[in-house]
Protein backbone atom coordinates (compact mmCIF):
# COMPACT_ATOMS: atom_id res chain seq x y z
CA UNK A 1 0.00 0.00 0.00
CA UNK A 2 1.51 3.19 -0.60
CA UNK A 3 1.21 6.25 1.82
CA UNK A 4 -0.89 9.21 1.53
CA UNK A 5 0.95 12.44 1.33
CA UNK A 6 -1.03 15.85 1.14
CA UNK A 7 -0.79 17.75 -2.08
CA UNK A 8 1.66 20.26 -1.27
CA UNK A 9 1.79 23.76 -2.80
CA UNK A 10 4.35 26.63 -2.12
CA UNK A 11 3.92 30.03 -2.65
CA UNK A 12 5.66 33.54 -2.94
CA UNK A 13 5.03 36.50 -0.75
CA UNK A 14 6.35 39.67 -0.68
CA UNK A 15 3.52 41.40 0.35
CA UNK A 16 2.91 43.02 -3.30
CA UNK A 17 -0.75 42.69 -4.23
CA UNK A 18 0.51 40.33 -6.81
CA UNK A 19 1.56 37.76 -4.17
CA UNK A 20 -1.43 38.66 -2.40
CA UNK A 21 -3.39 37.17 -5.26
CA UNK A 22 -1.40 34.49 -5.28
CA UNK A 23 -1.75 33.51 -1.64
CA UNK A 24 -5.63 33.50 -2.24
CA UNK A 25 -5.40 31.41 -5.18
CA UNK A 26 -2.81 28.94 -3.63
CA UNK A 27 -5.45 28.52 -0.58
CA UNK A 28 -7.96 27.83 -2.60
CA UNK A 29 -6.32 25.48 -4.77
CA UNK A 30 -5.73 23.86 -1.03
CA UNK A 31 -8.89 23.52 -0.47
CA UNK A 32 -10.02 21.31 -4.05
CA UNK A 33 -6.81 19.28 -3.66
CA UNK A 34 -6.88 18.55 0.23
CA UNK A 35 -3.16 20.39 -0.05
CA UNK A 36 -0.94 22.42 2.69
CA UNK A 37 -0.08 25.55 1.76
CA UNK A 38 3.76 27.03 2.74
CA UNK A 39 4.14 30.73 2.12
CA UNK A 40 7.68 31.58 1.83
CA UNK A 41 9.25 35.28 2.22
CA UNK A 42 12.57 35.60 1.58
CA UNK A 43 15.19 38.35 2.75
CA UNK A 44 18.86 39.60 1.86
CA UNK A 45 20.98 42.33 3.37
CA UNK A 46 21.02 45.36 1.32
CA UNK A 47 24.37 46.11 -0.29
CA UNK A 48 24.64 49.94 0.96
CA UNK A 49 27.87 50.79 2.95
CA UNK A 50 26.03 53.22 5.41
CA UNK A 51 22.70 50.86 6.15
CA UNK A 52 23.01 50.58 9.84
CA UNK A 53 23.38 46.41 9.93
CA UNK A 54 20.70 44.17 11.43
CA UNK A 55 21.56 40.69 12.92
CA UNK A 56 20.48 37.73 10.94
CA UNK A 57 18.33 37.39 14.09
CA UNK A 58 16.50 39.76 13.85
CA UNK A 59 16.40 39.76 10.11
CA UNK A 60 14.26 36.81 10.39
CA UNK A 61 12.55 37.94 13.32
CA UNK A 62 11.11 41.54 11.19
CA UNK A 63 10.77 39.41 7.73
CA UNK A 64 8.67 36.68 9.79
CA UNK A 65 6.30 38.99 11.59
CA UNK A 66 5.63 40.38 7.75
CA UNK A 67 4.73 37.33 7.05
CA UNK A 68 2.80 36.51 9.14
CA UNK A 69 1.20 40.49 8.73
CA UNK A 70 0.07 39.83 5.07
CA UNK A 71 -1.40 35.98 5.53
CA UNK A 72 -3.51 37.29 8.72
CA UNK A 73 -4.37 40.58 5.91
CA UNK A 74 -4.80 38.20 3.03
CA UNK A 75 -7.02 35.26 4.05
CA UNK A 76 -9.42 34.00 6.72
CA UNK A 77 -8.47 33.07 10.06
CA UNK A 78 -8.77 29.48 9.74
CA UNK A 79 -6.85 29.67 6.28
CA UNK A 80 -4.19 31.49 8.09
CA UNK A 81 -3.43 29.53 10.99
CA UNK A 82 -3.02 26.59 8.25
CA UNK A 83 -0.56 27.85 6.51
CA UNK A 84 3.46 27.13 7.16
CA UNK A 85 5.54 29.91 7.48
CA UNK A 86 8.59 29.70 5.82
CA UNK A 87 11.47 32.78 6.47
CA UNK A 88 14.50 32.42 3.91
CA UNK A 89 17.82 34.57 3.66
CA UNK A 90 18.99 35.25 -0.46
CA UNK A 91 17.17 35.80 -3.78
CA UNK A 92 13.14 35.27 -3.70
CA UNK A 93 14.04 33.23 -6.86
CA UNK A 94 16.56 30.73 -5.04
CA UNK A 95 14.26 30.56 -1.86
CA UNK A 96 11.35 29.44 -3.90
CA UNK A 97 13.19 26.98 -5.67
CA UNK A 98 14.66 25.67 -2.96
CA UNK A 99 10.77 25.38 -1.17
CA UNK A 100 9.81 23.84 -4.40
CA UNK A 101 11.83 20.61 -4.25
CA UNK A 102 9.57 18.43 -2.34
CA UNK A 103 6.32 20.78 -3.87
CA UNK A 104 3.49 19.40 -6.06
CA UNK A 105 2.95 23.11 -6.80
CA UNK A 106 4.62 26.59 -6.85
CA UNK A 107 2.75 29.61 -7.34
CA UNK A 108 3.81 33.17 -7.62
CA UNK A 109 2.23 36.23 -8.52
CA UNK A 110 2.63 37.57 -11.89
CA UNK A 111 5.17 40.56 -10.58
CA UNK A 112 5.93 41.88 -7.29
CA UNK A 113 7.92 44.69 -5.85
CA UNK A 114 10.64 44.22 -8.26
CA UNK A 115 11.52 47.44 -10.51
CA UNK A 116 9.96 46.95 -13.97
CA UNK A 117 6.17 47.49 -12.75
CA UNK A 118 5.03 47.22 -16.14
CA UNK A 119 6.72 43.94 -16.70
CA UNK A 120 4.59 41.20 -18.17
CA UNK A 121 6.07 38.60 -15.86
CA UNK A 122 8.35 39.54 -12.83
CA UNK A 123 12.12 38.55 -12.90
CA UNK A 124 11.48 35.91 -9.87
CA UNK A 125 8.51 34.77 -11.70
CA UNK A 126 10.39 33.85 -15.00
CA UNK A 127 12.69 32.44 -13.19
CA UNK A 128 11.18 30.43 -11.36
CA UNK A 129 8.88 29.29 -13.96
CA UNK A 130 12.26 28.46 -16.29
CA UNK A 131 13.99 26.76 -13.05
CA UNK A 132 11.69 25.05 -10.97
CA UNK A 133 11.34 21.20 -9.77
CA UNK A 134 7.69 21.33 -10.40
CA UNK A 135 4.93 22.73 -12.31
CA UNK A 136 4.63 26.52 -11.62
CA UNK A 137 1.35 28.77 -11.62
CA UNK A 138 1.88 32.57 -12.22
CA UNK A 139 -1.82 34.16 -10.79
CA UNK A 140 -3.24 37.54 -12.79
CA UNK A 141 -3.65 40.09 -10.61
CA UNK A 142 -7.48 39.75 -10.95
CA UNK A 143 -7.60 36.25 -10.57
Amino acid sequence: MSEQRDYAIVVGVDGSPSSRVALRWAVRQAHLTNGLVTAVMSWELPELYDWPMRTSEECDRATEEALKTVIRETVDDADAAAIRKEVARGHPANALLKAAGSADLLVVGRRGYGGFAHALLGSVGQYCVNHAPCPVVVVRDHA
